[in-house]
């Protein structure tokens, strides 16, 4: 089980950046006597502050708590808004071991009670989905309710009825190949982060981007922070989580929109071979909504209509109303 079978799109930029930053290593080196550009200031907080009912947001494989920067202060009307950044990733530790599911579980129950919040709505995105339902399998008296953004995939809820992980990986095989990343596309963060929403349609927080790749000297952007071990560790430690016992809404990106990158070669079998893939993993992704749905007693499943796999950025609005009609159901 590797780290893109799960991501998809995501991991398969994380994929191809990681290859080019390798490939390229040489040509980020500053040149002798160039200046160094001013030290970047992230100024963004993880604890986004609001009042109400707690809300702790958990960021996907790859990601670090600062993909929630602009999604997150809009959240914090009405509701009290932290971010975790799993270890291995960003500012956190990058321990040797402790990524299988229910130990990165307790991590996120670790913080909550650091922060001492008293039943708060855990929301995760993409892989997360883990965590969520690691939670709410083991300790649903802990939390309010969970929020599956684009996290409800088999890694979160497996009753063999779903998506299975091994679909994925046949999938992947199909998808049409990313488009070629330039040099020039990496020369700042700016650029970097026009790249990433050429690609996929939705645009990265700066401090995402920032936590996640490590600048070069002359201000270029260089490899990932976190090593593949990270990530393959946490894939070695799936579980198949078949009850989850809190209130949930999951959110699906059904159908997908994967950005223009799928249909940016106009061959004519290229072009097939996109609308077939497209195609297959949508009926994939609605055939592991309806497990999900008639698996997690009371749950919400919302399906919104060509959102994009960060389903908080291109669809901002409609999950937050989401969100806040979830929460006030609750007890």
């Amino acid at each position: 089980m590797r780290l893109d079978i799960l991501e998809l799109l995501p991991c398969m930029i994380f994929r191809t950046v990681t290859r080019a930053a390798i490939v390229l290593a040489g040509l980020l080196l500053t040149p002798l006597g160039a200046q160094e550009p001013a030290p970047w200031r992230d100024r963004s907080p993880l604890d986004w502050g609001g009042v109400g009912r707690p809300v702790v947001l958990l960021s996907g494989l790859g990601n670090t708590a600062h993909v929630f920067d602009e999604f997150a202060p809009k959240l914090a009307v009405g509701f009290h808004v932290y971010g975790v950044t799993r270890r291995g990733f960003g500012a956190s530790s990058i321990p040797t071991d402790g990524y299988n599911a229910d130990r990165l579980g307790d991590d996120v129950l670790a913080v909550v009670e650091s922060l001492k919040l008293k039943q708060p709505i855990l929301a995760g995105h993409s892989v997360a989905g883990e965590e969520l339902s690691s939670v709410g399998s083991r300790h649903p008296d802990r939390i309010a309710g969970l929020v599956y953004l684009e996290a409800g995939y088999s890694f979160a809820f497996d009753d063999g009825r779903g998506m299975t992980l091994e679909q994925y990986q046949e999938m992947l095989k199909r998808a049409p190949p990313l488009p070629e990343m330039k040099t020039s596309d990496r020369a700042n963060f700016a650029d970097f982060q026009a790249w990433m929403k050429h690609i996929g349609s939705v645009t990265i927080p700066e401090a995402e981007l920032r936590e996640s790749w490590i600048p070069a000297a002359d201000g270029s952007v260089s490899g990932p922070r976190s090593p593949a071990s990270v990530s393959e560790a946490i894939m070695a430690g799936y579980k198949k989580f078949v009850n989850v016992r809190a209130p949930a809404l999951a959110i699906f990106a059904v159908p997908r929109d994967f950005g223009p990158w799928l249909f940016s070669n106009s061959d004519p079998a290229s072009h097939a071979a996109a609308k077939a893939f497209s195609a297959d993993f949508h009926d994939k992704m609605e055939q592991q909504a309806k497990a999900f749905e008639h698996g997690v007693p009371g749950a919400r499943v919302v399906r919104l209509r060509n959102a994009n796999h960060y389903v908080f950025l291109s669809n901002e609005a409609e999950v937050l109303q989401e969100m806040r009609a979830f929460a006030a159901a609750l007890r």
